[in-house]
């Protein structure tokens, strides 16, 4: 194909394309002007701005006007954007049709909010300015109204939204032919607010310990929020003694620890625990005071039901009932007091006590050291041991009293004996003597 062939060819087709673009214009202008007609909506091109409007292409011989006005509040198109737009009043040959951009998003708007509201969706909105009784709303280009009742999760008797705010919000009540509309930002937020619940309360346990705020203090009860979700802890709960004096203590706004008892499950309100995080104090009784085992304090209250005791450093709490004194007790207050423990009064953090029973128990060691001693002898047994000694007796005079025959042998034997011999004077009798003899010869 040659050059010349070339260009024929593009010019045919580039001939083609042009009668056809023209053929689809002239369609679309004459689709538009039968909308026009029926006041639907149309999509039209802004072709200039003028200082009062802003002329925008019908596809007939004069250009549309849009009032600027319109744009109030929002950024006027440049020229070439498309915007939607109505017809109000049909042009002729020497005027121009007048168009309204305003009511176009406005009836576009109710077709938006017809179907939100068939199907339960949420339309954004923006807060237009707060009136009496709540909030002039606009949706999708419609002005609808949210009563304060229907503006926050709670009851509200004030405004909070401020002019301008956006929102999200659920259509409760539709008429295009009444032009009613209200909106209520209450039902997105509880929905919302069930969802972040249920999202709190799965990553939660029964036996928790669960950081909160206090968000009220009342008589009876603690009112704890947790991660915007309400719980109370009851006068019960509070404390293991004086619940009351520390309720009071508490206050709003102030952070505890909690421990997590239970969760409504119809509307999620928890019951918390404060005490639960302590250690039971009859059982640190139970561990300092075993049964039966000894206890010294001072009397602190003598009174008919009994004595009243102070326990150990701690001061612990102790009791002694009338019946477990002696006939013949005469305590005082402020005198030492000895006696047992009998067991622990678990509502009143008592130690009960009994001086009775401790007496027994001394009474008791007393006998049992009595009895770790030697026995003496009974009767019996001094009867038995005193006639073993007179048996004892008679064998040994027996054995010493001599036959008969041995009585006659007895002088023989004593005659065949030998004279005894006169023995020789000692020395000293010799010496003494001998001084006798000399002497009388000196007399001599």
């Amino acid at each position: 194909m040659t050059n010349a062939e070339e260009n024929q060819t593009e010019q045919t087709t580039q001939t083609q394309n042009e009668d056809m673009t023209m053929d689809q214009l002239f369609a679309q202008q004459e689709e538009m002007q039968q909308k026009l007609n029926k006041r639907e909506i149309v999509n039209v091109a802004v072709v200039q701005i003028s200082a009062d409007n802003v002329l925008v292409d019908t596809g007939d011989k004069k250009e549309g006007l849009i009032p600027l006005s319109d744009f109030e509040g929002k950024a006027v198109p440049e020229v070439g954007a498309v915007v939607p737009a109505v017809l109000i009043r049909k042009g002729g040959d020497e005027r121009h049709s007048v168009l309204s951009h305003k009511k176009a998003l406005e009836s576009m708007g109710w077709d938006l909010c017809k179907t939100a509201y068939e199907n339960k969706e949420r339309v954004k909105s923006a807060v237009l300015d707060c009136v009496k009784g709540g909030y002039k709303i606009d949706v999708n280009g419609v002005i609808g109204f949210m009563p304060l009742s229907l503006s926050e999760l709670h009851a509200a008797y004030k405004h909070y939204l401020p002019k301008g705010a956006k929102i999200k919000a659920v259509i409760v009540e539709f008429s295009k032919e009444k032009q009613k509309l209200i909106v209520s930002r209450r039902q997105v937020l509880e929905e919302d607010e069930a969802i972040r619940r249920a999202q709190v309360l799965s990553e939660v346990k029964i036996g928790d310990v669960l950081r909160a705020v206090v968000s009220k203090v009342g008589k009876d009860a603690l009112f704890l929020r947790f991660h915007g979700i309400e719980g109370a802890v009851s006068l019960d709960n509070i404390a293991w003694k004086d619940a009351p004096a520390i309720l009071a203590g508490y206050r709003r706004g102030q952070r505890v620890k909690a421990k997590l008892l239970a969760i409504d499950g119809e509307n999620g309100a928890m019951t918390f625990g404060i005490k639960q995080l302590f250690m039971n104090p009859a059982d640190l009784l139970r561990k300092r005071f075993a049964y039966m085992s000894p206890a010294k304090g001072v009397i602190v209250k003598i009174t008919p039901e009994g004595i009243e005791v102070k326990l150990g450093k701690n001061d612990a709490k102790g009791f002694i009932p009338a019946v477990e004194l002696p006939l013949d007790f005469a305590g005082k207050e402020g005198e030492n007091v000895q006696s047992v423990v009998i067991g622990i009064d678990a509502a009143n953090f008592t130690v009960n006590l009994s001086v009775r029973r401790f007496e027994q128990v001394q009474n008791r060691k007393v006998v049992a050291q009595y009895l770790k001693q030697a026995p003496r002898p009974t009767l019996g047994q001094l009867l038995q041991n005193s006639f073993g000694e007179e048996e004892e007796e008679d064998a040994a005079e027996e054995a010493a009293t001599p036959e008969p025959a041995e009585e006659a042998a007895a002088p023989a034997a004593e005659a065949a004996k030998p004279a005894p011999q006169e023995q020789e004077p000692a020395a000293e009798d010799k010496a003494d003597a001998a001084a006798v003899s000399s002497e009388e010869e000196t007399s001599k």
